[in-house]
């Protein structure tokens, strides 16, 4: 899996106490480029805010391990939804996160663009994101965990692959063996 994110434009809200009063927000727009651009960034979609295993434990999987990222050199993480500013921010409140970013994919621009957006008619819920999670360095995908069975109107919610433990074990790994292939180079120099 090596292939570029796709270029979109996020809606997102900052804080800007120039604005005073009860809501101090204004609308920024965030584009892959100012997300992705030189930095390693790890990226995982779910269905929805608010939601039973997105809440319970897929975002706040990645918000414990936040620290451990950081150590295998990840720059960010994000957690990305077909949702808007609005609702992914108050999900974190209730949440308490305070690591993880929210990036709301309202339009549901990334996750088409990325093949992950499926019909979730069946729950009510419109086209949503199918779950995944995502390394990315420099804007190029380099490791892609994608639940298995994705269809349209799936009856079950898989929570397989795209956990925080999967991704953090694959970072162990990928840090191991470049150790490991440094260690060996210095060797064969002497």
């Amino acid at each position: 899996m090596n292939s570029m994110v796709p270029e979109v434009v996020f809606k997102t809200r900052v804080r800007d106490d120039s604005l005073g009063g009860d809501n101090p927000f204004a609308w920024k727009d965030v584009s892959s480029q100012d997300i992705f651009a030189g930095r390693k960034v790890i990226i995982f979609a779910l269905p929805g805010a608010f939601t039973p295993t997105c809440s319970s434990t897929h975002l706040p999987g990645f918000e414990t391990s936040y620290e451990q990222f950081k150590q295998l050199g990840v720059d960010e993480i994000y957690c990305l939804s077909v949702n808007e500013a609005f609702s992914m921010f108050q999900w974190s409140k209730q949440l308490q996160v305070v690591k993880v970013k929210m990036l709301p994919d309202g339009n549901a621009d990334f996750k088409r663009a990325m093949g992950m957006l499926v019909k979730k008619q069946n729950l009510g819920f419109g086209e949503r994101s199918w779950r995944y999670s995502m390394l990315v360095e420099d804007g190029e995908i380099t490791a892609l965990f994608e639940e298995p069975g994705k269809t349209d109107n799936c009856d079950s919610d898989p929570f397989e692959c795209s956990d925080s433990a999967i991704m953090l074990a694959h970072l162990q790994t990928s840090c191991y063996n470049a150790a490991q292939g440094s260690s060996m180079a210095s060797k064969n120099a002497r």
